[in-house]
């Protein structure tokens, strides 16, 4: 009977013992929290730059020059004395010699293109001034490189752009020279109907004015000094440029104006 009741206490002890590990590791389990969706560390995505809703419109292109707008501009620029072809509307070589020639006299941009802003300030132009007046003759201005033909009465009868000496050295028949347009007062003293051969190329209707410089057509003129001396004149006006200038005609080169201001053209005077 007594081991019986040993036996009784025992389990009632193991039972306790078993209970309160049990509790304690219930316990311990309810303490460890888990963490909470509000305690997560919030990822920030790296926000792109705003678009705005209409971008900058691109500037449009203007309007290429109708065939009666280039035609206006051509018989402007031959009412001012400029040396043009047949009034056509077409963007030819003696339009751009003499859209050249004007952008010279004017101190415009020298690339012979007839834009909308080049045809305006062509229609408001005036006629060139010569430096003198008096009987007729022929000047060469070198500071703006164009040629003016004047008349009895003064008037700028027909300007063409033109180039003279580079100022560079340079060597012939066995000399070292400079390429040099000398300024004064000359009077043509020879003429050569045609092409002449020289030590330095060809020369197309040369009007000679002092030694071997002369003013003559040439295939290339460009809008700044390039020659060995010579005047060049654009081929297409070398031969009727040589029957309306007589030998002994004067010939003034000089050192020439500053040219106008770009935009800056004097209001039309009628002559």
């Amino acid at each position: 009977m007594r081991w019986v009741l040993s036996a009784l206490r025992m389990i009632l002890v193991l039972t306790a013992v078993l209970g309160f590990a049990v509790s304690t590791a219930a316990t311990n389990t309810k303490s460890k929290k888990k963490p909470s969706a509000t305690n997560k560390r919030k990822t920030s995505k790296p926000t792109s730059p705003a678009r705005t809703s209409r971008s900058t419109p691109k500037p449009k292109p203007a309007a290429p020059l109708k065939q009666s707008e280039i035609k206006d501009a051509e018989q402007r620029l031959e009412e001012l004395g400029y040396w043009t072809g047949p009034i056509d509307g077409k963007l030819d070589e003696t339009t751009r010699s003499a859209l050249i020639a004007f952008q010279k006299v004017t101190g415009r941009s020298r690339n012979g293109k007839l834009t909308r802003a080049e045809r305006s300030a062509v229609l408001r132009s005036s006629r060139p001034e010569p430096l003198e007046t008096g009987d007729a003759h022929v000047e060469i201005d070198l500071r703006r490189q164009v040629l003016f033909m004047v008349d009895d009465s003064g008037v700028v009868s027909k300007t063409l752009p033109v180039s003279t000496g580079s100022g560079k050295d340079f060597f012939a028949e066995g000399f070292e020279r400079t390429a040099v347009t000398p300024p004064g007062r000359f009077t043509i003293q020879g003429k050569i109907a045609g092409w002449k051969k020289s030590a330095l190329g060809r020369l197309y209707y040369p009007n000679y004015i002092i030694g071997g410089i002369a003013i003559h057509g040439y295939s290339s003129v460009p809008a700044k000094p390039a020659s060995h001396g010579c005047i060049r004149i654009p081929m297409f006006a070398a031969k009727e440029f040589s029957r309306l200038i007589p030998k002994g005609m004067t010939v003034i080169v000089h050192e020439g104006k500053e040219p106008a201001e770009p935009g800056e053209e004097t209001p039309v005077r009628n002559r």
